[in-house]
């Protein structure tokens, strides 16, 4: 395949001022850090792949599981990754590619093996409990959803009418936090945002444990993604009628307080939503709403 390109004449005849087309090789070599269960101790296999033209992390692990052998001729048992919409919107495929976390159905092998020629790097995110491989636990994600509100409860699902209309300045603030799909890749990259490990006591009912992991879920930050989605909904104007439970839960413990500004969120977030810029607007509403609390209003 290498052979083919470099015979198109692309290079030095074709396009005398642009640049040669890299060579495509005929396999390349993927390095996965893989765990049974959790709690097992992590270890890294080696895994040469057929390359093939336009192919993403995702074809590029199924090809993995197929083969369902290493580099070193070893059968293995086929990685478990998690997907489902493959075009950047889910947010569940999400994991470490080459060092920097990312969704895998939108990493393109070509323009990784154009940063990295020696291989690709395969990780499970950090800050979240590996269940297996390159599947991990994003349940206290969506518990911080739950802790700051991020809804708007509904009283009855008869016609209420019309809704209120929401100014297009107001739409066009919010339709970029309405975006986010709970990826988790702020929270990887976010100093402050920290794992969280617990395992289910001997003798423990179902019912403690789920009850234990919520409370100390609820004790630690919970990120800025829920930051922003509280943000969202208290600029609607039906979601501003709970707009001081959702501060309420900001001030708590393990609330905004605890964001150092690192602004690592908003660098790595793939649908480009202004975290900081929700951090800070959440930020002056925190403190109005405290103000306000301590002379009664």
């Amino acid at each position: 395949m290498a052979d083919s390109h470099h015979a198109n004449g692309h290079g030095s005849n074709g396009h005398a001022h642009g640049a040669e087309p890299a060579a495509k090789p005929d396999t390349f070599e993927v390095r996965i850090l893989r765990q049974d269960a959790p709690g097992e101790p992590s270890y890294w296999e080696r895994h040469t792949v057929k390359y093939e033209s336009d192919m993403n992390v995702i074809s590029v692990l199924q090809r993995i599981a197929a083969k369902a052998t290493s580099s070193e001729g070893k059968r293995v048992a086929p990685v478990a990754w998690d997907c489902n919409c493959l075009e950047e919107v889910c947010g569940a495929c999400t994991m470490v590619i080459n060092g920097k976390v990312r969704q895998s159905c939108s990493a393109l092998v070509d323009k990784l093996l154009t940063d990295h020629p020696a291989e690709i790097e395969l990780q499970p995110m950090t800050k979240f409990p590996v269940v297996r491989d390159l599947v991990v636990d994003r349940g206290r994600l969506f518990r911080a959803l739950q802790k700051v509100n991020a809804w708007i409860p509904v009283d009855g699902y008869y016609d209420l009418g019309p809704g209120p209309k929401v100014p297009a300045s107001i739409q066009e603030q919010t339709y970029p936090l309405s975006e986010c799909m709970s990826c988790g890749c702020c929270l990887e990259a976010c100093p402050q945002y920290l794992k969280v490990e617990l395992v289910r006591d001997e003798g423990e009912t179902e019912e403690a444990y789920q009850a234990r992991k919520n409370k100390t879920f609820d004790s630690e930050f919970v990120g800025a993604h829920a930051i922003s989605q509280a943000m969202l909904f208290n600029m609607h104007p039906t979601g501003a009628m709970n707009a001081g439970d959702r501060l309420e839960a900001l001030t708590a413990e393990g609330g905004i307080q605890v964001c150092g500004n690192a602004q690592n969120c908003v660098a790595v977030c793939p649908k480009r939503i202004p975290l900081t810029t929700s951090i800070a607007r959440a930020g002056r509403a925190t403190t109005l709403h405290t103000l306000k609390k301590w002379f009664g209003g």
